[in-house]
């Protein structure tokens, strides 16, 4: 029964004093208004001839506006007088533009329209979760109701990452331009393919001079080089427990990926092979670098549902795949934290046989509650051990650096918001260097 079968009981029972027995005009005004109940709940439309569908936005970049709209049929032969309520996950910020406490009508054979708009607050995969129909009778003093009837259509809305550090690819493509050029120019050098035979200019390096091709055409002539095309660059996402730390206003696993898809983005345009492997205890996703057009568009999937898992990362899981999967020399690009007792124990004892065959580069961000330790003047001795703790893990992390540099690694170790261009351009650097 509905509020209003109530208020009618409460009105007929002002013409209780007009009755000549109280307690039979009770139990007559109650049958009444119960019998005008059941007449309601009779002639409210049955919740098994309505069928619902969706239609809408399957994908969304976090921070955007996604809409998916319900379509709720009634294949009944009676007027659909309804509340619905179709609820999501929390996290999905959904906003109907029809509220649940509004009354819909629909004619028999009609469809009502339901649009929701969606606003995600996180990144991965937000289902709906349950849809609520309440077929009210026409006087509305009754209604049928049961949740999941009729049966929730299933719909996922797939929050894709931000990619914020989209904004450096112009400048840093600028200067892959001006690398692929010098190194064109430059004659012979390390980690070049031979491109044409020229004439000799002054100014030429002459260890490019082939003296072959000279002798033969009795004339000076000199190799040119082009870069490399097919590299290969493996970014590696540590999913275990230090990747779900907040680093200001997202996990420190969002750092990584907004980091990786910037260098992937870069290093696609480069001609390079990109592969991505995200792992924990367990691989998480793996993303191989064939299909180079829509190379970043599957990886942006690949990643968006991906979320921190509360375990210590197996870093001898991550180094056999990595060597099992990667046969040729590659640049190596571990996402994780600089953490001496997760890296110390898992890392370092595997990191041999890793830096022996790829070029390993560690990429890391700054803990700022660390750093607001160290800086803030302590005011009571809680302070001041925890500035201590906080100086003892800055040693530790730099004692961590130092075992990874003696290894052959390069250490990329900077605030969350330098993550992505400081990561582009030690790939820049060592590429310009003839190290990839």
């Amino acid at each position: 029964m509905t509020w209003r079968a109530g208020l009618l009981l409460a009105a007929s029972a002002a013409t209780l004093p007009a009755w000549p027995a109280p307690f039979l005009g009770v139990a007559v005004l109650t049958a009444a208004v119960l019998l005008l109940v059941a007449l309601d709940w009779a002639l409210a439309a049955p919740l098994h001839g309505l069928a619902a569908t969706r239609a809408g936005d399957r994908a969304v970049r976090l921070g955007g506006t996604a809409t998916v709209t319900l379509h709720l049929a009634n294949t009944s032969a009676r007027t659909l007088h309804a509340q619905v309520r179709d609820a999501w996950v929390p996290s999905a910020g959904a906003r109907p533009d029809v509220p649940a406490a509004r009354v819909l009508t629909v004619a028999p054979g009609g469809t009502a329209t339901l649009p929701v708009r969606l606003t995600p607050a996180r990144r991965g995969d937000r289902p709906a979760v349950a849809l609520t129909v309440r077929s009210l009778g026409p006087l509305r003093l009754a209604f049928r109701q049961r949740a999941g009837h009729p049966a929730t259509p299933p719909w996922t809305l797939r929050v894709l990452p931000r990619f914020d550090s989209r904004r450096h690819l112009p400048e840093k493509l600028a200067r892959l331009r001006v690398i692929d050029g010098v190194q064109v120019t430059r004659g012979r050098g390390h980690g070049t393919e031979f491109d044409t035979l020229r004439e000799y200019v002054v100014g030429d390096d002459v260890r490019s001079i082939d003296w072959r091709a000279s002798a033969r055409r009795s004339d000076v002539l000199v190799r040119t080089w082009r870069p490399e095309r097919d590299r290969r660059l493996v970014c590696v996402l540590d999913t275990g427990r230090t990747s779900a730390v907040r680093l200001g206003d997202e996990p420190r696993l969002d750092t990584a990926i907004d980091a990786a898809l910037l260098l992937t983005a870069l290093a696609a345009r480069a001609g390079d092979r990109v592969d991505l492997l995200a792992a924990d205890t367990a691989v998480r996703a793996r993303v191989t670098g064939s299909g180079r057009p829509a190379l970043l568009a599957r990886l942006v999937d690949a990643v968006a549902p991906i979320q921190p898992a509360l375990v210590e990362t197996d870093f001898e899981l991550i180094a056999g795949e990595v060597l099992r999967r990667e046969r040729q020399r590659s640049l190596v690009v571990l996402f994780t934290a600089l953490e001496a007792g997760a890296l110390g124990e898992g890392l370092l004892p595997v990191l041999p046989r890793l830096a022996a065959r790829h070029r390993v580069v560690l990429a890391a961000t700054h803990d700022p509650v660390l750093a607001g330790l160290t800086t803030a003047p302590p005011a009571t001795p809680d302070d001041a051990y925890a500035a201590a703790a906080a100086w003892r893990a800055l040693a530790e992390r730099d004692r961590v650096r130092a075992a990874l540099s003696r290894h052959g690694v390069t250490v990329v170790d900077v605030p969350a918001d330098r993550l992505a261009p400081a990561v582009a351009d030690t790939y820049l650097r060592l590429k310009s260097l003839g190290q990839l």
